[in-house]
């Protein structure tokens, strides 16, 4: 069993064409063909199904493919630690983040940046569960974001700052001179709120829920800088963390009454898996 051989397989499955899978490999299709035939020959069992010029995956197939990206990240890891004993000239960080932590993100970026020139940097915004979903396929290093209600125990957590719920709304709003409003309060008021996969969607759910309130939710968006555009225009109020609207002067952070419980800011990674010297470096540059 050759790692070619994995990658060839990983890439046939996840896009479950051939000819897709060898002209993303830069290989011709007899080529991937043959090496699958091969792995499937050692395995002694069809890893796909092949009907006309279709493919499907096999039950041995969705089982194999998870250990087979594990093996080849595993390996990955092997060679990035080799990478990394160069002191970083070279290499890549790829962070996925939440939209409400830019504020940290951004100064981070610029110190981390100035240090080390010749890291390649990714940045990815999305939803929590998004962001979680590619950091556990191994696209991601490290995802900064706001905890979920509930914790996986195949994920590392590390703590950053907390950071209450607010009701936005404009600053031209009567709602803006309001020194706290109630949740009764808000449930007469349309509201638009990132869409569910957001872990502040998710926060604000639960809170609802504990409070046995359903809220006129009228508009759900995934873009939270598009929701800010939306609440400006007066037609919508949303509830967002106060870390989301630290830089918007046109709208206002109104407290909400009985609701004092915050979200924490978390930098989520795997706990298997090989810390590349670019993340230590970028969290280093964070705790200070």
């Amino acid at each position: 069993m050759e790692l070619r051989q994995l990658r060839y397989f990983i890439k046939a499955k996840e896009l479950q064409n051939f000819t897709e899978a060898a002209a993303q490999l830069f290989i011709s299709q007899s080529t991937l063909s043959q090496q699958i035939k091969q792995l499937e020959d050692e395995l002694g069992t069809p890893l796909f199904n092949r009907i006309g010029k279709h493919i499907y995956t096999t039950e041995a197939g969705n089982l194999f493919y998870s250990y087979a990206l594990q093996c080849l990240n595993k390996a990955n890891d092997g060679y990035q630690l080799l990478k990394d004993l160069s002191k970083l000239q070279t290499g890549t960080l790829v962070i996925g983040t939440s939209y409400g932590l830019r504020h940290i993100l951004t100064p981070a970026l610029v110190k981390f940046h100035q240090k080390y020139p010749k890291v390649v940097i990714q940045v990815l915004f999305g939803t929590s569960s998004e962001m979680i979903d590619r950091l556990c396929r191994f696209e991601l290093d490290i995802v900064m974001t706001f905890d979920e209600v509930e914790s996986r125990k195949e994920l590392k957590y590390r703590p950053l700052f907390e950071s209450t719920l607010g009701f936005i709304v404009t600053k031209d709003s009567p709602l803006a001179k309001k020194k706290s409003i109630s949740l009764q309060e808000i449930k007469q008021l349309k509201l638009a709120l990132p869409a569910k996969g957001f872990s502040t969607r998710n926060f604000v759910d639960e809170i609802f829920v504990q409070h046995q309130i359903t809220p006129q939710v009228s508009l759900e968006i995934n873009d939270i800088p598009t929701l800010l555009e939306l609440v400006g225009t007066g037609h919508w109020n949303t509830i967002l963390t106060n870390t989301s609207v630290s830089n918007q002067s046109h709208l206002v952070s109104v407290p909400i009454s009985k609701v004092k419980n915050p979200q924490h800011a978390v930098l989520i990674s795997l706990t298997d898996v090989y810390e590349k010297q670019a993340v230590k470096a970028f969290l280093k540059i964070l705790s200070d």
